[in-house]
């Protein structure tokens, strides 16, 4: 399967889905003008991933914003994390957040209630 590795901008986060290699990350800003086709590619390749997904599946989300929009995408890619996991696979999905940013780490902690999927929130300082 193709791995998708996305350059972030100032306006899109940067995306690695690489199998192979065990990463799975989005991170940055998530404020893409036309969301549902920014995101599109990872739903599609996260539908693939979930026919023959690793031993141990890591995802982790390193955002520092993203938009209301880009909120339903990411919960649409936790909830096809989920899947995967109520497969009876290994997901653990880790939510990065700057330490000072409660807002962030609150968006992690609702996700985290929504989805029945391991979630480890990790604070890092910039």
């Amino acid at each position: 399967m193709e791995n998708i590795k996305i350059q972030g901008t100032e306006d899109t986060p940067k995306v690695i889905l690489d199998k192979d290699n065990e990463i799975m990350e989005i991170s940055g800003r998530s404020l893409p003008e036309d969301v549902a086709s920014f995101y599109d590619p990872v739903l599609t390749w996260l539908e693939e991933y979930s026919q023959n997904p690793n031993k141990k599946t890591i995802f982790n989300f390193k955002l520092v914003y993203f938009n209301t929009a880009s909120s339903k995408l990411l919960l649409d890619i936790l909830m096809k994390l989920e899947e995967i996991h109520e497969a009876g696979n290994d997901v653990l999905i880790r939510w990065h957040f700057p330490e000072d940013d409660e807002d962030m780490e609150e968006a992690g902690e609702e996700y985290a209630d929504i989805v029945d999927v391991p979630f480890e929130q990790v604070s890092y300082s910039l």
